[in-house]
C-alpha cells in the first residue's frame, strides 16, 4: 500500500463526510489492526497526534502532514508542552544496527536533546545529499595549505615569509577594496597547527551538525562567523591582517556548546562535562595563542600579525545567530521570530562595518602598513 492509497484508505473508513477531523478512538484502532507501511517512530508519533487532543479529534491535514513527513505546528506544541508520551525504548536500545546507522544514532544523540526528535531524525535520515560542506571546505583548506608550503617551503609560522601576505586570498587592511578577501581568508592558515586545530573540529563538529540542521543552516552559520571576523578585525585592529578559518570554526563550536548548555538535562551525549571542558581550554588555548603571535612574535616581522580577533567575532555569531538555527533542527528559521531580530541586528553590524571600511581609516587618519 502507497502513501496516497493510505491516505484514501484512511480518510474513506474515517472521516467519510469529510469534516475534516477523524475520532482517536477509531483512528488509534486503525493503527493496531492495519499493517501500515510506515517506520516505527512515525506510527508513534500518530498515536501520540491522535492521544494527545483534548476533544478526541485529530486534524485528517495534520495526519497528511506528518505521514509526507513534515511535521504541523499544533504537534510541535503538543511536543513542546509535555502532552504526549514518547516512545517507551530510546535509540541506544535498538539491536543489530550497521556501521553507518550506529553512527547516525551517534550523531542523534549528540546534536539532538529530546528522544522524540532523536527518534524523528533517526528513522527519517537519508545518507543523500551527505555532508558535502564542511568536508569540502576542510578538503580546500587543506589543499590550499599544502600547494602554499610546498611553494614557500615553509610548513609553520608562514606569515613571517615575505612571500605569503601576497597570496590573493589573504586579508590585508590594505587590500580592503578587495571584497572577496573578507571571504577567502578562511583557506590560509598560519601553520600546520592552527590548520589541524581548525580541520578537526570542522569534521567532528561540524559533520554531525551538518547531517541534523542541513547544509543551508551550517554553511550559513560558518560563512558568518568568516565574514563577521574580519569586518570584526578590520574595526578593532584596524592595522593587522586575517587568515584560517577560526571564525567559522568558533562559530560553530560555540553554537554548538551553548546548545548543550541550553539543553542539558536532556543531553545523552557520554561525558558531556569533560568534553565541554577540553573544547573550552583548547578554545581558549589557541585564542591565547593567536593572542601571543599578534602582540609578541618570536620571530621579526615586516609587519603587523594575524589578529585574533576573529576568533572572539565568530563566538559571538555563534552564541547569538548559532542558538536561532539550532533551537530546531526541522523548524524552518523564517517561522521563527528570533531569527528575523538576530538577522537584522546581523545586517546593522554588516552595513555598520561597510561604512566603517569606506570612510573611518581616512577620517581616523590610520597608518596601515603598506600592501605587499
Amino acid at each position: 500500500m502507497d502513501r496516497s492509497s493510505l491516505l484514501q484508505l484512511i480518510q474513506e473508513q474515517l472521516d467519510p463526510e469529510h469534516t475534516g477531523f477523524i475520532g482517536a478512538d477509531t483512528f488509534t484502532g486503525l493503527v493496531h489492526s492495519h499493517e501500515l507501511p510506515l517506520d516505527p517512530a512515525k506510527l508513534d508519533m500518530l498515536v501520540a497526534l491522535a492521544q494527545s487532543n483534548e476533544r478526541g479529534q485529530v486534524c485528517y491535514q495534520e495526519l497528511v502532514d506528518l505521514i509526507s513527513s513534515k511535521r504541523s505546528s499544533s504537534f510541535k506544541r503538543a511536543i513542546a508542552n509535555g502532552q504526549r508520551a514518547l516512545p517507551r525504548d530510546g535509540l541506544l536500545d535498538e539491536p543489530g544496527l550497521g556501521v553507518y546507522k550506529r553512527f547516525v544514532r551517534y550523531v542523534a544523540y549528540e546534536i539532538l536533546p529530546r528522544e522524540v526528535d532523536r527518534h524523528w531524525y533517526f528513522y527519517r535520515h537519508r545518507s543523500c545529499p551527505p555532508p558535502v560542506f564542511m568536508a569540502s571546505v576542510t578538503l580546500a583548506q587543506i589543499i590550499v595549505f599544502l600547494c602554499y608550503g610546498a611553494r614557500l617551503n615553509k610548513w609553520v609560522l608562514q606569515t613571517y615569509h615575505p612571500e605569503y601576505m601576497k597570496s590573493p586570498l589573504v586579508y590585508h587592511p590594505g587590500h580592503r577594496a578587495r571584497a572577496w578577501r573578507f571571504l577567502t581568508y578562511m583557506f590560509m592558515h598560519v601553520g600546520l597547527e592552527q590548520l589541524g586545530f581548525n580541520a578537526l573540529l570542522q569534521l567532528m563538529i561540524g559533520v554531525p551538525l551538518e547531517m541534523v540542521h542541513g547544509l543551508l543552516r551550517i554553511s550559513l552559520l560558518y560563512l558568518a562567523g568568516v565574514l563577521a571576523g574580519s569586518l570584526t578585525v578590520s574595526i578593532t585592529d584596524m592595522r593587522a591582517p586575517v587568515v584560517g578559518g577560526s571564525g567559522g570554526v568558533y562559530a560553530l563550536c560555540s553554537a554548538h556548546l551553548a546548545n548543550v548548555v541550553m539543553n542539558w538535562a536532556g543531553m545523552r551525549c557520554p561525558y558531556k562535562l569533560l568534553r565541554m571542558v577540553l573544547a573550552l581550554v583548547c578554545m581558549s588555548s589557541e585564542v591565547g595563542r593567536a593572542v601571543w603571535l599578534r602582540f609578541s612574535p618570536p620571530l621579526p616581522a615586516s609587519g603587523p600579525q594575524p589578529s585574533f580577533m576573529a576568533h572572539l567575532a565568530g563566538a559571538v555569531v555563534g552564541v547569538s545567530m548559532g542558538l536561532t538555527i539550532l533551537r530546531s533542527y526541522e523548524e524552518r528559521l523564517r517561522d521563527q521570530c528570533g531569527w528575523w531580530v538576530v538577522l537584522l541586528a546581523y545586517g546593522t553590524f554588516l552595513l555598520f562595518a561597510i561604512f566603517w571600511n569606506i570612510f573611518a581609516y581616512d577620517l581616523l587618519g590610520a597608518h596601515i602598513p603598506p600592501p605587499p
